[in-house]
């Protein structure tokens, strides 16, 4: 996959982080989605590729949303045939609120490299590269704590643990203060608090819970570039959903993924933040109708981790809007 690439799906989120940045604080999580996804689905237009967004914001019926088996790019003469798995605005309710860790996210791969993951929740497990290896999603939180524990040779106390606060998680957040983890609650956005176990500085050991298993693909992505490790377990609501995996090519509904086998071969993940949070600045805005974005790009086959600031004239720039 051509290297080039990063910057022209950094110019997209971008865009969209700038669209959606705009109702910070508002209020409205519709409103800022949509400002995002039109703002990426737009910007998609400049790029030259023949990309399927395979991990989307919903089905196609779901418009304005960047559906699953959406077409994107100019799609010209020789345009490369990659999967696309995008989320425009991780944390609608963040930057709705104002809060903490909203980013706008696209993670690319050859054709056929992602799992074509529906949308249903997923039981998640991660770590950075310090305890790869040391992770096991069907061991008990307690087990795992003090894995990552022995592997990064800090006492279980000094571990935080990161998990969505949700009532689903009661058993779960007891569990790991029965330990003595630290643990640190979010309100949303799984992606961010996944690569933010892999971040360094971030202060974030382990990521433990369920939530979207879409997010779990993207942060699986990241987690490839970052060397660090990732588990997942499609975790199904009701029959329906079950038949849409099957019919998606899932075949086995309890299999237990590694990072490997949720994104595989070469891999670019890109991210631009919305709100300020744990290992990316939101969008700060200047006098004179100016901005400042800061992004992150990451390739899976060098290992290269690159952060970019960038200066924005709004007035002089292309309108995604």
């Amino acid at each position: 996959m051509d290297r080039n690439l990063a910057l022209e799906f950094v110019r997209i989120t971008e865009a969209a982080a700038l669209a959606s940045a705009e109702w910070t604080g508002h209020g409205d999580e519709k409103a800022a989605d949509k400002a995002a996804v039109d703002a990426m689905r737009k910007a998609f237009d400049s790029v030259n590729i023949d990309g399927t967004v395979v991990i989307g914001e919903g089905e196609r019926d779901e418009a304005p949303m960047l559906y699953i088996g959406e077409k994107v790019g100019n799609k010209s003469n020789n345009a490369p045939k990659i999967d696309i798995a995008l989320d425009p605005l991780e944390g609608t309710t963040i930057c709705a609120t104002g809060g903490v860790g909203s980013i706008s996210v696209i993670a690319v791969a050859e054709s056929g490299n992602f799992l074509h993951a529906p949308d249903t929740y997923m039981d998640k497990i991660a770590c950075g590269p310090g305890a790869k290896g040391a992770i096991d999603i069907d061991k008990s939180a307690t087990e795992n704590i003090r894995r990552v524990a022995d592997a990064l040779k800090k006492p279980v106390g000094d571990i935080t643990v990161v998990i969505l606060n949700r009532p689903r998680h009661e058993k779960l957040i007891a569990e790991v203060r029965a330990t003595g983890a630290r643990i640190h609650l979010i309100g949303d956005g799984d992606v961010s608090a996944a690569i933010a176990t892999g971040w360094q500085d971030s202060g974030i050991d382990l990521l433990i819970g369920t939530g979207g298993a879409p997010e779990g693909v993207i942060s699986a992505a990241a987690m490839q570039c970052l060397g660090g490790d990732f588990q997942g377990r499609l975790n199904f609501r009701n029959d329906e959903e079950k038949a849409r995996a099957t019919k998606m090519g899932v075949k086995d509904l309890t299999k237990k993924y590694t990072v490997d086998e949720l994104a595989t071969g070469s891999v670019m993940f890109v991210a631009t933040g919305v709100t300020d949070g744990p290992f990316l600045k939101g969008v700060k805005t200047l006098p004179g109708r100016q901005a400042k974005t800061h992004s992150v790009v990451m390739r899976s086959a060098t290992g290269t981790i690159r952060t970019i600031e960038a200066h924005h004239r709004l007035n002089q720039k292309p309108n995604f809007k």
